[in-house]
């Protein structure tokens, strides 16, 4: 029973409520906006249904404050905001989720930090990966590269054989990541995969909201 104190906007970012078919990461190197806050809220606008701030080359402080403008932007149209890597970050300013690699911190460490109520993501691109992360309490994963991409130059590349693997080892949601764009994505409809995750084929469009739009639409018909 959902509790009836629940706001709508809360209720709007319950775990089966999520909509992960367009996740859209954003990368300030990469986006033909002029600003972060304006990227993300063309994304959102054309349909963008979780967003995940990725920032790698600026300092903690800036990285605060442009999660707090983002975040106010991803409430207003009831989406996620998931922070990459910053566990700290994520819960400076009560984002919805935070997302890590391999690399990163264990997801299992990140939960006993975040505690139950916020979503924790992590990258895999192998069964092994993904069924840890699933013991390690993630509520959905990454799971690629799937293509080759220009902003995970070191990521390891999963076939269509291993992804087939993974959905069938895991019940939790999965987006696919790595070089997916227009060409790219229906090549992996109909494997029960929840969400396409991208970066360029959005926020390097000269159109981020039409795209996005695109995008989603070809990926739900």
């Amino acid at each position: 029973m959902i509790p009836l104190f629940l706001d709508m906007e809360a209720l709007s970012m319950l775990p089966d409520r999520i909509d992960y078919s367009l996740y859209v990461c954003t990368d300030r190197d990469m986006m033909s906006s002029q600003t972060i806050e304006e990227s993300v809220e063309k994304a959102l606008k054309g349909g963008a249904g979780i967003i995940q701030l990725r920032e790698k080359s600026i300092s903690g402080r800036d990285f605060y404050e442009e999660a707090l403008a983002v975040h106010e932007i991803t409430k207003r149209y009831g989406a996620p905001l998931i922070i990459n890597d910053r566990v700290d970050i994520a819960l400076a300013i009560g984002a919805e989720g935070v997302h890590v690699g391999q690399s990163d911190i264990p997801c299992s460490a990140v939960r006993k930090i975040v505690g139950k109520d916020m979503l924790v993501g992590v990258s895999a691109s192998s069964v092994e990966e993904a069924v840890k992360a699933v013991e390690d309490g993630a509520d959905y994963l990454g799971v690629g590269a799937m293509n080759p991409t220009a902003t995970k130059t070191d990521a390891d590349s999963v076939t269509m054989k291993e992804l087939v693997a993974i959905r069938k080892a895991v019940t939790i949601p999965i987006v696919i990541i790595g070089g997916i764009n227009k060409e790219t994505a229906p090549r992996y409809k109909g494997l029960g995969i929840e969400g396409i995750a991208v970066v360029s084929a959005v926020v390097s469009s000269p159109d981020p909201e039409k795209s996005a739009k695109e995008l989603k639409e070809l990926w739900l018909s």
